[in-house]
């Protein structure tokens, strides 16, 4: 989101897009976006990007300060260190994504991406403000330790979540062959189900392989329709309760576990 906004052309590609499957739902559906939850994706979403600021300077300055323990450099400009990251990159972002819902310390930003309860476009840029907080990137530093440049792994990253953007839809249906390999909008309609049926699946990035291989994938079932949104509504689409209401309740769960052992293993434990 926060590079899409530096880029013109990214930024007026996803606008029209938002607006053709607004269309798109009017005319299949007789109804477009839900406007509250439209406006509180908007509003997250500029909250996400004004709050990323800090963050990204402190990863990027850590990042190029572990860069310098790596006992190799992969050099930057071979695509086969570009083509062997990709799939590091994508390993490390299956990692990240996993974790977020197996952990609730790391699940307490990501929820507020799952608060959504229709799947559109706009839905893909609510995104939680407390990321560094929360740890996930320390998924990606491997990479910078392995060797490969801080730049090289944001840029796929980067990549990785753009492409993202274009499979929070309902207006793509299966892609035949394509599901094998790639993450798709089929593939990540699932992994925003709430139904018990498909809660915690589907982590991929861009493929959809390290699912396969690590029996994490489910597919869409025409006897279980995906009712989108969290297992335990929010209840609300206030921007601000979207964003910290997940951070008050884990933090009124741990001084409830009377100990710091209890804390810990509420806050390490499931969601």
């Amino acid at each position: 989101m926060r590079h899409a906004a530096r880029s013109p052309l990214l930024a007026l590609v996803m606008v029209a897009l938002v607006l053709a499957e607004w269309l798109w739902r009017r005319r299949s559906a007789g109804v477009g976006y839900d406007s509250r939850g439209a406006l509180a994706s908007l509003a997250v979403g500029a909250g996400h990007l004004v709050s990323g600021a800090l963050p990204a300077l402190v990863l990027g300055g850590l990042f190029a300060s572990a860069a310098r323990w790596a006992p190799v450099h992969w050099p930057l400009r071979d695509w086969r260190t570009w083509l062997v990251a990709f799939f590091a990159v994508e390993l490390a972002y299956y990692a990240f994504h996993r974790v977020s819902h197996e952990v609730r310390w790391l699940w307490t930003t990501h929820a507020v991406h799952h608060t959504p309860e229709e799947m559109t476009l706009l839905s893909s840029i609510r995104l939680g403000w407390t990321n560094l907080l929360s740890f996930g990137w320390v998924c990606y530093l491997p990479l910078v330790l392995a060797g490969f440049d801080p730049r090289m792994v944001f840029a796929l990253l980067a990549f990785n979540l753009h492409y993202q953007f274009f499979l929070h839809t309902e207006a793509v249906g299966r892609l035949g062959p394509l599901e094998w390999v790639l993450n798709t909008p089929s593939h990540h309609r699932v992994h925003h189900g709430s139904n018990a049926a498909y809660l915690d699946c589907n982590y991929g990035g861009v493929l959809i392989v390290f699912d396969r291989l690590f029996g994490t994938l489910r597919t869409e079932r025409a006897d279980e329709p995906v009712r989108y949104g969290l297992a335990h509504p929010l209840g609300t689409q206030n921007p601000l309760k979207l964003v910290f209401l997940p951070w008050l309740r884990l933090m009124s769960d741990m001084r409830a576990a009377g100990s710091l052992g209890g804390a810990l293993r509420v806050a390490l434990g499931r969601p």
